[in-house]
């Protein structure tokens, strides 16, 4: 009788949760998938492992003697994946932003794995990384997996890291750069530039195209896209259109960032990697996902926000839907979901009157800052967890 490591590695985990809920999240599985492994396990040893209530999941006899051997068993299982995988090389990561510091992520991955290289590139643009990843070329990236076509998808595993509020990015002298805050009505008076001149960041673009149909946004013409944060500065100079961001993003010499307001739209990033990887640094990336997701809640919706039908299904269907946005919810016209305490939108939004004024326009000093998923700034240059899989 072969006992498959994953069927284990499951019986471990809920075990060590005693919960079945707790240990399909920690493994990144649907609970119904989860219960299907149990049962097929407890079917091959012909035993049952685990007594259920409605209240409480305990270990049987039978349970509590496998589960040390379990434990050995998948140790040295780990043991034999890290020597393989080392010898193939790094974990190949593209962080998708421009600059030098890599994202909270990827430092806390090495931390926990200090003896497993991992290599980030910052090139960007989930479009071009999963072109990547199908060739070989990368093992990691990091976007809005939503925004990637059906066929595209297909073979790649995806985990929800966060959700980010979008903004814009506008030059210092820009009339929109006299707000603090940019409510969608008085958006739709300016072209809204989604980088559709950048092949490497379609999922980018398909996010500002939804953003637009919702809520009577004009899009602006593809221009060809700037490479690195001084010719972003030319860029929003020469064509005077305010580029969609997330709220995080600074830098640009010469450039404010404001956020948009009435609703908050957002955008769901994910970590993405072809199905069937197994590396250490993997592990520990995931790892480093859950930890920081979990303390920051960066999961949770803010109160008046939208966000794409396509988005939010995905942390349905990764189990991550609940308790994640406002149970008042209406839907709008592309399926896209917002708080009823906003008025679902018909064409274009309503233009409230520019009055939130700021004296002077803010300049962001340090380092370039695009965080991961797929921003504006991408470069135009080509490029032992089961997570939800497509």
């Amino acid at each position: 009788m072969d006992l498959h490591p994953r069927l284990l590695r499951v019986f471990v985990t809920v075990a060590e949760e005693l919960h079945f809920g707790r240990a399909a999240a920690r493994l990144y599985v649907a609970q119904q998938a989860l219960s299907r492994d149990v049962r097929r396990l407890e079917e091959q040893l012909g035993q049952a492992l685990f007594t259920r209530t409605t209240r409480r999941v305990e270990l049987t006899p039978a349970g509590a003697r496998l589960l040390s051997g379990a434990r050995r068993l998948l140790a040295l299982h780990d043991e034999l994946v890290a020597e393989v995988a080392s010898a193939r090389g790094p974990l190949l990561v593209d962080v998708n932003m421009q600059g030098h510091e890599p994202p909270r992520p990827l430092v806390r991955a090495r931390e926990l794995a200090p003896g497993v290289e991992i290599l980030a590139r910052f090139h960007g643009g989930l479009a071009s990384g999963a072109a990547a990843m199908r060739e070989g070329r990368l093992d990691v990236s990091f976007g809005r997996f939503a925004g990637l076509p059906a066929s595209v998808r297909k073979g790649l595993a995806q985990v929800p890291v966060r959700l980010d509020p979008l903004a814009v990015l506008v030059s210092e002298d820009h009339p929109l750069a006299a707000l603090e805050e940019v409510p969608l009505g008085v958006l739709a008076d300016f072209p809204l530039d989604a980088m559709a001149g950048n092949p490497a960041t379609t999922e980018w673009t398909d996010l500002g195209e939804r953003l637009a149909e919702e809520f009577g946004l004009t899009l602006a013409t593809p221009h060809a896209p700037p490479v690195g944060s001084h010719e972003m500065g030319l860029y929003l100079q020469r064509h005077r259109e305010p580029v969609l961001a997330t709220a995080k993003v600074g830098g640009i010499p010469g450039a404010v960032v404001r956020p948009l307001v009435n609703p908050v739209p957002l955008a769901l990033e994910n970590l993405v990697f072809p199905e069937g990887l197994r590396h250490p640094g993997l592990d520990a990336l995931l790892q480093a996902v859950t930890e920081i997701r979990s303390v920051e809640r960066r999961l949770r919706r803010p109160p008046h926000s939208w966000l794409p039908e396509a988005d939010e299904a995905l942390l349905r269907r990764s189990g991550r839907g609940h308790g994640m946005a406002s149970p008042r919810r209406a839907q709008g016209r592309d399926g896209g979901r917002h708080d009823r305490g906003d008025p679902p939108r018909r064409g274009r939004a309503a233009r409230p009157s520019i009055t939130h004024r700021v004296d002077r326009p803010e300049k962001h000093e340090g380092p370039l800052q695009v965080f991961p998923g797929g921003g504006p700034f991408c470069c135009a240059r080509p490029t032992g967890v089961e997570p939800v899989t497509f």
